[in-house]
């Protein structure tokens, strides 16, 4: 028969444009973050570089920087700053002398440790020094509305005596 539509090409569509592959390779790749990576940019956040710098060292934008490697940059000088000290701890285990002495120094200059919450004591000392809390004006007025006035049943009274005239 005349009327049936030709087999199709290969490779072309129905229009004759050539057929794309289903995921377009064309364009910049997407990035990868990876632990070296996210090393790099800790380890340079910590030495005081800009955010523009590092993204040009890693040949990627200040955005995609940014979109990746959040935590890092918010918290690289903390992390960097642990992985030493882990390191420096496993040498003082080991026994190597100027590990201690160095530990022993990045720990006094830390200062001293935040008091850490212990078990709270049942004895309830008020201390003199300590003001009770100041009570807020709901507060009040729900404490004065529970006081009975010292008349409080004279008005029966006074209403009886009225009755009786």
């Amino acid at each position: 028969m005349k009327t049936e539509n030709p087999p199709a090409a290969e490779g072309v569509d129905l229009f004759g444009q050539p057929l794309l592959p289903m995921r377009d390779r064309r364009g910049r790749k997407s990035f990868r973050k990876d632990k070296e990576n996210q090393d790099f940019v800790m380890v340079r956040i910590a030495a005081g570089w800009s955010q523009k710098r590092i993204a040009e060292n890693m040949d990627i934008d200040e955005k995609t920087l940014r979109k990746y490697f959040s935590r890092e940059l918010e918290m690289g000088a903390t992390f960097v700053d642990g992985v030493m000290l882990d390191v420096l701890m496993r040498k003082v285990r080991e026994g190597h002398t100027p590990s201690i002495r160095q530990l022993q120094d990045r720990l006094r200059e830390a200062g001293p440790t935040a008091p850490r919450r212990g078990p709270r004591s049942t004895d309830e000392d008020i201390d003199e020094d300590e003001k009770p809390t100041p009570l807020g004006k709901k507060e009040l007025e729900r404490l004065e509305a529970q006081k009975v006035p010292d008349n409080y049943g004279d008005i029966f009274d006074r209403l009886k005596s009225r009755g009786t005239h």
